[in-house]
């Protein structure tokens, strides 16, 4: 079993913290004495969550799919902080529909910033973190593992969070930095509440999907694992924890039970998208969150 080490005087940046499980991990972190970055969009809403970590919290407007912002931003927080010894790439959006149909724009935006987004954030982290011997916890999501119709893009990006994770893993080991991957079921956050009520095809979806799968889980506990994984170095934290069981055999447990369940409709689900998209714009009804890089499934 990894040792543990105390987050209190670790210096941990945090991607998308406006919201969500980022300002939730913000918060936790900072009542144990971490001191902290907060990076990425909604500056109202940054200041109010670092106002809440307590005095000497840096913070960076940043849009992680631009790769220079992101880079900007991450070594401002490392030259404030004097240093780095723990990134989290948190930030992420989330869109639906099917794809042919879905708006490209939202499709593309969703690999931008969940994809595009985590490896220029793990880019710009890694100089830092070789120097400190750090760790690197790349969000991901069970979306990595099960499959939704409506949801390609989110998949797909969620998909390559987790591959490029277990890559860098390896790469940096020799380096002395440790690659960790989280994985979350629906969270109790303004993106999963957004997408019930914005989306008609996800609460549809959700319905046909066995009631472990298709709940919405508290945040609290899902960070108090977070914050476990970044004490002990982990190489993958979930909440529920139960699915790091289920992603031995990911295959048998996608394509007989999440696939099944969720493909029983998907053709009724693709005639109301396409219905909605009808009335009010493909760009309208495939986007839960517009432009906000929010708290991740």
């Amino acid at each position: 079993m990894s040792s543990v080490q105390s987050v209190a005087g670790r210096r941990i940046l945090i991607t998308g913290p406006a919201r969500g499980i980022g300002a939730a991990l913000a918060e936790q972190l900072a009542q144990r004495g971490a001191r902290l970055a907060l990076v990425g969009l909604e500056p109202e809403k940054l200041a109010e969550v670092a106002a809440r970590c307590g005095e000497g919290t840096f913070v960076a407007e940043c849009d992680v799919s631009n790769r220079d912002q992101v880079t900007g931003a991450i070594d401002a927080a490392a030259e404030a902080l004097g240093g780095l010894d723990v990134v989290v790439a948190n930030a992420g959006i989330a869109t639906g529909g099917p794809l042919r149909s879905q708006d490209i724009r939202s499709w593309e935006r969703v690999i931008e910033i969940n994809l595009l987004g985590v490896m220029y954030t793990d880019r710009g982290a890694l100089p830092h973190l070789e120097r400190s011997r750090g760790y690197l916890l790349n969000i991901s999501s069970t979306a990595a593992a099960l499959r939704s119709p409506g949801l390609s893009a989110y998949c797909a990006a969620k998909a390559g969070v987790e591959a490029l994770s277990d890559c860098l893993r390896i790469e940096m080991q020799p380096l002395g930095v440790q690659v960790g991957v989280a994985y979350f079921l629906f969270l109790d956050t303004d993106m999963v509440r957004d997408a019930d009520r914005e989306l008609p095809f996800s609460e549809e979806g959700k319905a046909e999907m066995p009631r472990f799968l298709a709940r919405t889980y508290p945040l609290a506990p899902a960070i108090d694992e977070v914050v476990a994984a970044i004490e002990r170095r982990r190489r993958r934290v979930a909440y529920p924890p139960w699915f790091l069981k289920a992603l031995a055999a990911r295959q048998a447990f996608a394509s007989a039970l999440a696939e099944r369940a969720s493909g029983r409709h998907t053709e009724e689900v693709i005639r109301e998208y396409e219905r909605l998209s009808a009335e009010r714009g493909a760009p309208a009804v495939s986007a839960t969150q517009r432009t906000r890089q929010l708290a991740d499934l």
